[in-house]
């Protein structure tokens, strides 16, 4: 979801661009990518989950709602992708604040911290913090040497280590989103406020917040989008009652070979997705989004 996320943006700009210059065949290239690399995959995909051994059907994706063990995936994925989105904002708002306080050259380093880890594999990373989530891992030792705990606590293997894995690997994803805004907004604006009786706590959720609505407003959507394709860190920390819509969909290609029911979960999630880009583009609009990434 993140390459379709900078795929849209970068499609966008590109028709601007030929707009200004009024050759549209400069689009030719792009979409000839686009239909050979992602409209075809995606139509074969589609024409899978409707093509049983009698022809078209749609006993697949009868079979998905009908099920209750599958839909009992797909709110489990909802609820993921909604706690991951959450803490990740409520971790991410701060930090990208703190960011765009500091001078260009100090927040450019320290934003260098933040997308340093993804110069790693996420498979490295996931493995990471399962050491350090581990019962004998350094975070239940710590604990364990400071008397703070005398079992070790259960922090893997659960919801609580998929949460804690999702939202480290999508955290950077929140802070670029907001701190792309955050660095626009005219710190005049929140002096004048407060010269005129404001005070720092008031003018922050008067002026600052508002204006950084744009920022929270994509950084939640891509989070949101991502967490719920997400698969390898919910595969390795999770357990099977929290297991995510991606990890059944793995399943049924790796171990049943069922390829088309295994298409028609996949077409649920991307339906799933596309509504939540309706909402999003009936509550706030699409463009808020490219207006916070480009």
């Amino acid at each position: 979801m993140t390459d379709l996320a900078q795929s849209a943006a970068s499609t966008y700009a590109v028709i601007r661009a030929a707009r200004r210059s009024r050759a549209p065949w400069l689009l030719a290239p792009l979409l000839v990518f686009l239909v050979v690399f992602f409209l075809y995959p995606l139509g074969a995909m589609l024409s899978r989950s409707f093509i049983g051994e009698t022809g078209v059907t749609g006993d697949y994706f009868a079979r998905v709602f009908s099920e209750p063990a599958y839909l009992v995936v797909l709110r489990t994925t909802f609820e993921i992708a909604a706690a991951v989105t959450a803490l990740t904002a409520l971790l991410g708002y701060p930090l990208a604040y703190f960011l765009s306080k500091r001078r260009p050259n100090v927040a450019a380093m320290l934003m260098i911290l933040v997308v340093v880890p993804y110069f790693t594999s996420v498979l490295v990373r996931t493995y990471a913090w399962m050491v350090l989530l581990g019962s004998h891992g350094l975070i239940n030792n710590a604990l364990i040497a400071l008397g703070l705990i005398d079992h070790p606590l259960s922090l893997l293997y659960n919801r609580t280590g998929v949460l804690i894995g999702m939202t480290y690997m999508l955290l950077p994803y929140m802070v670029l989103a907001l701190y792309s805004v955050m660095r626009l907004v005219d710190t005049r604006l929140m002096l004048a406020a407060e010269s005129l009786g404001a005070s720092r706590l008031r003018a922050f959720w008067r002026v600052f917040f508002p204006l950084s609505m744009p920022g929270l407003a994509s950084g939640t959507l891509l989070v949101f989008i991502l967490s719920l394709g997400y698969f390898i860190t919910p595969a390795l920390m999770g357990n099977q009652q929290d297991s995510l819509i991606s990890m059944v969909i793995e399943a049924q290609i790796e171990t049943y070979f069922d390829w088309n029911f295994a298409s028609a979960l996949a077409a649920v999630l991307l339906g799933s997705t596309l509504m939540l880009f309706a909402l999003y583009e009936r509550l706030i609009g699409l463009n808020r989004l490219f207006e916070a990434k480009l």
